[in-house]
């Protein structure tokens, strides 16, 4: 008995089928056909989304963005300040060059508002500051030899000595001694400095059109000797005082030279009613400035154990939450936008202040830094360390200048014409989707033309058809000798002549009517099959 033979797959041949249709519908080709429908509303539709895009181009892109120039952002710039003013303590005369720093005049300088004096110290050994951690310590024990803290202020020797002031004791460091926290002594300077000028001279350049400026153009003499910057009268002087810049930034000059609490919930029962024994009355400071007896007070009280009430020793008239400088940065921003289609008058800098740093983060708010004198004192290397607080003042410039420019007039212009046919894509989605009723409008929009299959001695049909034309007249045939043949045969019918083609056109096309037939299809008019076998049409065409 012979072996059935096995059966194809039943969906083999499907897959194939969908795999050459895929294949084939890769090469077609398709264009747009213009069908025109009567329609009011769709109408109204159409008209309000292209009239949106034209607006939005007209208004927007060419108008405000003024996308129709070359643009160039970051200027090349250069910034020189100077500052002038004078200031007292309880003390002494305090100049620019002792609160200005750097004195170079560059685009960020520092003016300081109180320093924390540390004088003098020498190099030897010292008891430990109490804000070091694992400073404090009861005995030898407590204290590795050889130790370094990188927040300490030394390396330590081994010993627990007693601290500066108070019962308590820490372990001995060998470095710059004594430490800060041990024999500060505060001068505030902030009592002038909001009457402080701030000459900041800006030249900027925009290498791109070549345009240089700067905010200083009067040629008059004298003249920033007694002018200020106002945004009207004067916007060619930049002469700001120090007030109004921190004024400009929403601080208050007060506050930002003078904000730190000094209040902590471990002991909240603790008043100031005597002096400071420390420093002995030689300070000068606003209330609430001297950490180094905070500081002792609280260790002393805390190694104790509970907190007691009692007298604090702080200094004069100091309480617990009384504010202490903290200084702060203050941004001062010119801004250079120049339309170069104007005249370079019209391109004038823009001033706005703000505050940098973040003010509201205990952690990371306020501004200080530390620098030493160094000087010989009996042949011994001796120092004065300065804490200093401050506002820092950045000067930031930036700014973009535009001009006139072809190649981005003409890629705008593009783009805007190509966007007004969203308006045809969304009709063309109502259209289909919301209106298609009984697919009238399917049927019109969309045509499947097949061209017609040629042998190879035919007429190109195909390239006929794209081209527009019909096929030609066939060569007519050469006058040879007539040659009996036999029997005589019906003369062949001619072919087909080319039938009159035309370019396609628009179809008018209106709404369907309420009692339209549900059959309702759009006829196509039948394309004739003509294969002429004529092997010269190729070579006329």
């Amino acid at each position: 008995m012979a072996a059935a033979e096995p059966q194809p797959l039943a969906g083999t041949g499907l897959v194939r089928r969908l795999a050459w249709g895929c294949w084939s519908a890769f090469w077609d080709y398709e264009t747009p056909k213009v069908i025109v429908v009567r329609n009011r509303r769709l109408g109204v539709v159409y008209r309000a989304v292209q009239l949106l895009i034209l607006l939005y181009f007209v208004w927007y892109v060419f108008i405000v963005q003024k996308s129709y120039q070359d643009s160039e952002t970051g200027p090349e710039s250069s910034v020189i300040t100077k500052v002038k003013g004078i200031t007292a303590s309880e003390h002494k005369v305090w100049d620019v060059e002792e609160y200005v720093k750097p004195p170079e005049g560059g685009s960020v300088f520092s003016i300081i508002t109180r320093i924390e004096v540390t004088a003098p110290q020498t190099l030897g050994t010292c008891p430990e500051s109490v804000k070091v951690k694992n400073a404090t310590c009861s005995s030898d024990e407590d204290c590795v030899a050889g130790q370094l803290d990188m927040l300490g202020n030394g390396l330590r020797t081994g010993r627990c000595v007693p601290y500066y002031q108070g019962a308590f004791r820490t372990c001995e460091v060998s470095g710059w001694c004594p430490v800060e926290d041990g024999a500060a002594v505060s001068h505030f300077l902030g009592k002038m400095a909001p009457n402080f000028t701030i000459l900041i001279k800006n030249s900027i350049h925009y290498p791109k059109f070549q345009f240089s400026k700067g905010n200083i153009q009067t040629s008059e003499e004298g003249y920033l000797k007694r002018c200020s910057f106002h945004t009207v009268s004067d916007l060619y002087c930049p002469i700001f005082k120090l007030g109004f810049i921190v004024e400009q930034a929403g601080e208050n000059f007060t506050e930002l030279a003078h904000t730190v609490s000094l209040a902590t919930p471990a002991a909240p029962d603790l008043t100031v009613l005597q002096p400071c024994p420390l420093l002995k009355g030689k300070h000068d400071h606003p209330p609430g400035c001297l950490w180094p007896c905070l500081i002792i007070e609280l260790a002393t009280r805390l190694a104790a154990g509970v907190p007691s009430p009692g007298a604090l020793a702080l200094g004069r008239g100091c309480s617990l939450h009384a504010p202490c400088p903290q200084g702060g940065v203050i941004g001062v921003i010119i801004n250079w936008d120049c339309d170069l289609d104007l005249p370079a008058s019209q391109c004038n800098p823009r001033y706005s202040f703000r505050r940098l740093d973040p003010k509201h983060v205990p952690a990371s708010s306020g501004y200080n830094f530390r620098f030493a004198k160094y000087y010989e004192t009996n042949g011994r290397s001796t120092r004065t360390l300065v804490k200093a607080y401050g506002i820092r003042i950045d000067v930031i410039v930036h700014g973009q200048a535009g001009k006139f420019s072809l190649i981005p007039t003409i890629i705008n212009l593009a783009t805007a014409l190509t966007s007004i046919g969203v308006g045809s894509f969304l009709c063309d989605w109502i259209l289909l989707t919301f209106m298609n009723r009984n697919k009238v409008y399917s049927h019109k929009k969309f045509d499947k033309v097949c061209a017609p299959k040629s042998s190879p001695d035919s007429w190109p049909v195909t390239l006929a058809l794209v081209l527009g034309q019909g096929p030609p007249p066939p060569c007519p045939a050469p006058d040879y000798p007539p040659v009996d043949q036999g029997p005589s045969r019906a003369p062949a019918a001619p072919p087909p002549g080319p039938g009159p083609t035309s370019a396609p056109s628009e179809q008018m096309v209106g709404a369907p009517e309420p009692g339209a037939e549900p059959g309702l299809r759009a006829s196509v008019p039948p394309h004739p099959d003509s294969r002429p076998s004529d092997p010269c049409g190729l070579a006329q065409l």
